[in-house]
């Protein structure tokens, strides 16, 4: 399976509480719920082709309490998201949680490279990672992220948890498609392509 990556940003690299104030207001974040105001037929649209590529979901303690407490009492197993959030297998990375009780869920600790790797090496289309900014980090610095939905909300916030590490392995990615809401969305999907290439604009 390839592991995708969809994950909301600011202009300014914050993915903090995207959706609510109740998401996560550690170190004093007053910016939840960023993200609503720009919810339309073209963010849902773009959400709906993502998680019909799912076959499974990888998620962090933090995404998946947030997910395991609203999609349960949300479900539809016709609508697109919920259907598939409800039923398909969810792989939760985490030495804080000791029980997993939402439908098809189970934790994964230990050796988490080893125990992604084998995800990865299951027949699938895609093991998909949502928010969870604390696990891309982690994948980012392990190099283990193959496909990277970044969506560019149009605000800046100043303060709040930054996405992209500072120890992130030096990839380089190729831009497979660009599109832009009528809020103003800009996503981007990126697929790996290897190392980064260098070069010199003072050569001939």
């Amino acid at each position: 399976m390839k592991l995708t990556v969809t994950t909301f940003v600011t202009l300014d690299g914050v993915y903090q509480a995207p959706g609510g104030p109740e998401e996560d207001p550690s170190d004093g974040f007053v910016h939840g719920g960023w993200s609503a105001p720009y919810g339309d037929e073209d963010f849902g649209r773009f959400m709906i082709e993502v998680f019909d590529q799912a076959d499974a979901f990888l998620l962090g303690r933090k995404t998946y309490e947030i997910f395991a407490s609203y999609w349960p009492n949300h479900d539809d197993p016709a609508d697109p998201i919920a259907g598939r959030l409800n039923r398909l297998p969810k792989h939760v990375a985490t030495t804080t949680l000791a029980a997993a009780d939402w439908q098809n869920s189970r934790l994964i600790g230990g050796d988490t490279r080893r125990a992604v790797a084998d995800l990865k090496a299951q027949n699938g289309r895609e093991l998909q990672v949502h928010g969870s900014g604390a696990l891309v980090q982690w994948l980012l610095r392990e190099g283990l992220v193959d496909t990277l939905h970044l969506l560019s909300f149009p605000v800046l916030l100043g303060t709040g948890k930054r996405l992209f590490p500072t120890d992130a392995l030096p990839t380089a990615f190729a831009l497979a498609q660009s599109r832009v809401t009528s809020s103003g969305v800009v996503i981007s999907s990126y697929e790996r392509s290897g190392e980064p290439e260098y070069g010199d604009f003072g050569e001939e």
